[in-house]
């Protein structure tokens, strides 16, 4: 049997974490970390990612660059943290929101309202699975609506990646519109009829048969929503590979397991117990805190004790 080793984290993720050492020497006032991603986010928000950088963040703190660097090491450092802030927790709410569907549904919803409030955060390349708090509070959420169904840990987990890509994807498309709509400072009802007459102008019927037929129907005046179109055929077909495995266990099992949370919403007791875990679960999360502050403290001490030896 080997020792399994604990890894040594980022800095960028003990940052995220709380369980980073502060600087022991820098400017006390208006710095901290905190400050740094708050002006940080202000500045994508305003003007891009590609806008953000190191010397930007200090000039609008009125400090310079290298006062930066005690408080946060690297640029790929602080676009996580601001990643993290940008991003936030899910509500309570959402939890609640029904049963598995519903839940998910509103964490789409959800996480698309974040990227149109912070459309930069998409241009934050993917370098591996977040391993950041408010990351692990959406995937816990997106699994705690999964966790009534006959679904395996490794499924609910494709699920949850299944419904967070629609949402990005969503998140992309329409935060491009709404940098159209702001540069051009056009409406919706403008881009759409554009779109739909440069179309009927380009396609002809003999190059792209279907394509004019789609056109000529009005596929691109139509106001309905294609991206939650396209997530609840996929949420069908979740939902009918749930019942076939519901179906498959049904003769070992007791006949409440296979309920969906909301065939159960309006039981008191059932209510009592989701109350229950939320309010456990929010103080887990408070202790967590408590902890990592207790453990950076104890690192400071640990580290002027060193010193003064």
């Amino acid at each position: 049997m080997t020792d399994a080793t604990e890894p040594e984290l980022p800095r960028g993720i003990a940052l995220a974490w709380g369980v980073a050492a502060n600087p022991q020497r820098g400017p006390k006032r208006e710095m901290s970390v905190e400050r740094i991603v708050e002006v940080a986010v202000e500045i994508a928000d305003a003007e891009g990612l590609a806008a953000v950088s190191m010397a930007g963040v200090a000039a609008r703190l009125g400090f310079t660059p290298m006062s930066l660097y005690r408080y946060v090491s690297a640029k790929d450092d602080l676009v996580l943290l601001m990643q993290e802030e940008a991003t936030g927790t899910p509500p309570d709410s959402m939890r609640t929101a029904g049963g598995w569907r519903e839940q998910l549904q509103a964490l789409y919803r959800e996480q698309v309202q974040r990227y149109l409030q912070h459309p930069w955060v998409l241009d934050v390349p993917i370098s591996g699975s977040p391993t950041t708090p408010n990351s692990a509070t959406w995937m816990d959420a997106g699994l705690h609506a999964l966790a009534g169904t006959a679904l395996s840990h490794e499924e609910r987990l494709a699920v949850m990646l299944l419904v967070t890509g629609h949402s990005r994807w969503t998140g992309m498309v329409l935060a491009g519109y709404a940098r159209m709509q702001r540069e051009r400072g056009i409406g919706d009802a403008e881009i759409t009829r554009s779109e739909d007459a440069l179309y009927r102008l380009l396609i002809t019927a003999d190059a792209y048969p279907d394509l004019r037929a789609a056109i000529e129907a009005g596929v691109f005046l139509d106001e309905s929503d294609p991206f939650s179109f396209g997530l609840d055929r996929s949420l069908d077909g979740v939902a009918a590979y749930i019942a076939a495995a519901e179906q498959g266990r049904h003769d070992e099992r007791p006949a409440w397991v296979g309920l969906d949370d909301g065939d159960i919403a309006d039981d008191k007791r059932f209510r009592e117990a989701q109350k229950a875990v939320r309010e456990a679960e929010k103080s887990l999360r408070d202790a967590r805190k408590v902890e990592r502050q207790a453990a950076r403290e104890a690192r400071e001490r640990r580290a002027r004790q060193r010193g003064d030896s």
